[in-house]
């Protein structure tokens, strides 16, 4: 089978928010894009949240702009299909989020998209590198997660994102 690998970070210096997903699903690996599958609903969130639209150039600074960082736990994985629960945990290789959080030093909150990478964090990444952190739990954007609807999604990330507000 053959490794899936992930994107390097989005996020500029001052952000204040990572939101972390898994890894990225087929679409989005073929398409360079974070969350690119159309009945994802993590851009229209972030449309509602914080206006944030355009082409994926755009998109990506408007994330920077309001003090969010995208990335991924896994770096790497063997993930027959876009499915988190077929993510291979034996290939699993998490980021560097020791190196990460030195850089992007002004995180203050994690924001996890869906169960699956809050678990994969909690088992690959060591405690000591993000205790400091609030560490928030979110519903999945995901399409394959449909027992909830985009209301409820909605609502669940407004509140989760605004934990923390950028300064402007």
């Amino acid at each position: 089978m053959e490794m899936s690998e992930g994107f390097p970070p989005v996020g500029g210096g001052g952000a204040r928010i990572l939101v972390l997903g898994s890894l990225p699903g087929q679409r989005s690996l073929a398409e360079h894009e974070y969350y690119a599958h159309p009945q994802n609903a993590f851009w229209p969130i972030m449309e509602r949240v914080f206006g944030i639209s355009g082409n994926y150039v755009e998109r990506c600074a408007g994330i920077t702009k309001n003090g969010l960082a995208l990335w991924d736990v896994l770096q790497a994985s063997v993930r027959p299909g876009s499915l988190d629960a077929d993510i291979r945990l034996d290939t699993a290789a998490a980021n560097d989020f020791d190196a990460f959080l030195q850089h992007y030093s002004s995180i203050e909150q994690i924001v996890f998209n869906g169960k699956k990478a809050e678990q994969l964090f909690q088992r690959l990444v060591p405690e000591k590198v993000s205790g400091h952190l609030r560490l928030t739990g979110l519903p999945s954007t995901s399409p394959a997660y449909a027992a909830m609807p985009f209301k409820g999604k909605l609502n669940a990330w407004q509140a989760g994102l605004l934990l923390v507000r950028p300064k402007h």
